[in-house]
């Protein structure tokens, strides 16, 4: 596993075995950028996915906590944690604190995304937290919000002349 390439594929492939596919967090990108980057391109928003991806932190938390998802389902941990996390009960707080590296990789805005995007769970996160699907999540969901936060806030920092009526944005020919 020493060519970073095969770390970014290994991240891909198990978001995909547990069922997120990189278009589900595109959705999530749009829902956050839509609204102050015009026009957001599906390439932007693939890039910045794939760019946020290809960093060694998200790699690593990824890796880290699919793990232990998978390692609750199969009953492998031990209590109290087993208990914990097959309930994700409310204040473990752990998984949070996992995704602030990647949350924080593009600022403040990125930390503001991801606590938006936790709480109201739009898109694939519905699903990753539903638990009739018998499913552990408790970490996933966190992680593939904080990649969807870290995409848009490396959109917004990337091009803020693409904001309307942004400060940084390019003057307007006034002619």
């Amino acid at each position: 596993m020493k060519n970073p390439e095969n770390f970014y594929q290994l991240t891909v492939n198990l978001l995909n075995e547990r069922g997120v596919k990189l278009s589900d967090i595109e959705e999530l990108v749009y829902g956050l950028q839509k609204a102050y980057i015009h026009p957001l391109t599906h390439e932007a928003m693939q890039e910045s996915i794939h760019k946020i991806l290809q960093k060694r932190e998200v790699q690593n938390a990824v890796i880290t906590g699919v793990e232990l998802d998978k390692l609750a389902e199969q009953h492998k941990l031990s209590e109290p944690l087993q208990s914990i996390m097959e309930k994700d009960e409310p204040l473990y707080g752990c998984d949070e604190v996992l995704t602030f590296s990647i949350t924080n990789l593009y600022g403040s805005i990125g930390f503001t995304n991801y606590g938006y995007i936790d709480k109201v769970k739009p898109g694939i996160l519905k699903w990753l937290n539903d638990k009739s699907t018998g499913r552990v999540n408790v970490f996933l969901d966190d992680l593939v919000g904080a990649i969807a936060a870290a995409a848009a806030s490396r959109l917004a920092h990337t091009n803020p002349d693409l904001e309307d009526d942004s400060i940084y944005s390019s003057p307007k020919n006034e002619d």
